[in-house]
């Protein structure tokens, strides 16, 4: 039997990060995965829907310039399996040898709290880090299991895009997948529940993001709850129901992007000790699940499913297990992005979030950026998106004090836009900071500035000594 200091399992962004970090370390380290290294990020997240959406652009920027014109869709997955294989040369199983690290392509399986099984072999550890993802969660519809299914794994392994395609699931992966293959000239039915994209978001400017997507194409059918599915000659045919009326939508492929589930099944967890459900591994804030040498990070934990929480865990939960002082996980800093175009990014809270914990005394600022000259010089905006003014900006929630509470951005680049914002908001600066930071001219990022110049004047307005003397 070998023993290692630390084993992980599973080689997705968590699992890299731990691996690497317990490495750093000076820890003999054993990585294992029943696929290849990368995990979804690598195979089938980030990365290929990353290089589908930026092929997407530009194809629609194309033919903004010179017209409609046909596109072979057979080339978009072409630039996306070029890029998956760019990425995957930095964390190949050979390039992970060559680091230090120990992996093996296998299923493994707690046999008891301090030993795996591995190909028929036993590996023990000190300390064992889980970080085995998610899959897609398939939804109980009627018929479902008797079509062919894509997910967001199998469809970039299609040699080509279908010519038309239902979408189960206006989440941030249904969201992106239906611009990108909506402008590479697939026909799309976007299908969501919920009364609007993206429910998780602010809603005004989910709603702005929704009309245009339906200004370019995309169909929509929100409040909208599939009933069945069936194959049919051209593909598929999914019922729905939608304020009490049937309705049939035909399409060559069908797609669900409905949320995901943890990868828990197999790895012996209750041989090991360790408290699960079908939704997740339980963990404290440390990272430690009901075994103290155990650790899980990632998917698997059913908290922020993205690669950087992802990262954040896998390096604490590695210093947990080392180090006698352990820190806690905090996530109240999380932030994410949607990366449509324009991108939507998010950091903290809700307006009503923060309305339902602090009350009235919340400041809210809200900023268009068709106002901002930036924007107008980027030659995007048509007469019908002057018509539908006001379409990106940007919301922040402040504290009673000017602290930030939580911001939505919706613009291109918004993705790197809210760094900005998670600068302040995680130093816990007060907002108004930002009216004395010079900004270039002309660029988006100038907005922080004229929002910080209302707050510094705000925060003046509202001192007890000011308000007394207004009087």
């Amino acid at each position: 039997m070998k023993t290692y200091d630390l084993i992980v399992i599973g080689s997705g962004s968590g699992g890299l990060t731990s691996a690497y970090t317990g490495l750093g370390f000076g820890k003999k380290v054993l990585l294992v995965d029943k696929n290849l290294p990368g995990g979804e990020c690598t195979w089938s997240g980030c990365i290929p829907s990353k290089a589908l959406i930026n092929e997407a652009k530009r194809v629609h920027t194309a033919r903004k310039v010179v017209g409609d014109f046909d596109y072979d869709t057979t080339r978009a997955m072409d630039v996306v399996k070029s890029v998956i294989a760019k990425v995957y040369e930095g964390e190949s199983i050979e390039k992970l040898n060559e680091d230090g690290l120990d992996f093996i392509k296998g299923q493994a399986r707690f046999i008891s709290p301090r030993e795996v099984l591995i190909n028929g072999q036993t590996y023990s550890a000190k300390k064992f880090i889980v970080s085995t993802g998610s899959s897609p969660f398939i939804p109980p519809i009627k018929g479902i299991n008797e079509v062919p299914l894509l997910d967001n794994a199998s469809l970039f392994k299609l040699g080509r895009l279908p010519e038309s395609i239902i979408i189960l699931g206006a989440g941030a992966i249904g969201t992106e997948m239906a611009q990108a293959m909506n402008r590479l000239g697939v026909e799309v039915h976007l299908v969501e529940m919920s009364d609007r994209i993206l429910a998780r978001e602010e809603p005004e400017l989910s709603q702005r993001l929704k009309s245009i997507l339906e200004r370019e194409g995309v169909r929509i059918h929100t409040m909208t709850q599939a009933v069945s599915v069936e194959k049919s000659q051209r593909g598929v045919v999914l019922t729905t129901t939608s304020e009490g009326k049937l309705k049939k939508i035909p399409a060559q492929a069908i797609m669900v992007a409905t949320g995901r589930r943890a990868n828990v099944e197999g790895l012996g967890l209750k041989e090991a000790g360790v408290d699960y459900d079908h939704r997740k591994i339980h963990v404290n804030s440390f990272m430690q699940t009901s075994q103290k040498h155990i650790y899980a990070v990632g998917d698997v934990v059913g908290s922020y499913q993205f690669s950087h929480s992802a990262n954040v865990e896998g390096i604490q939960a590695v210093q947990n297990s080392i180090f006698p002082l352990k820190r806690k996980v905090k996530d109240e800093h999380m932030t994410w992005v949607t990366f449509t175009q324009p991108e939507f990014a998010r950091a903290g809270l809700l307006e009503s979030e923060a309305r339902e914990k602090y009350g009235d005394s919340i400041r809210v600022y809200t900023f268009n950026f068709d106002h901002l000259d930036r924007a107008m010089t980027t030659g995007k905006f048509t007469e019908q998106d002057w018509q539908n003014e006001n379409s990106e900006g940007v919301k922040i929630i402040l504290d009673s004090k000017g602290k930030v509470l939580g911001a939505s951005i919706l613009a291109d680049r918004a993705g790197e836009m809210i760094g900005e914002i998670q600068v302040v908001k995680t130093f816990n600066h007060n907002f108004s900071k930002l009216s004395n930071v010079i900004h270039p001219y002309p660029t988006y990022g100038e907005v922080f500035n004229k929002i910080g110049k209302k707050v510094a004047i705000d925060n003046i307005l509202g001192h007890p000594l000011i308000k007394l003397f207004r009087k």
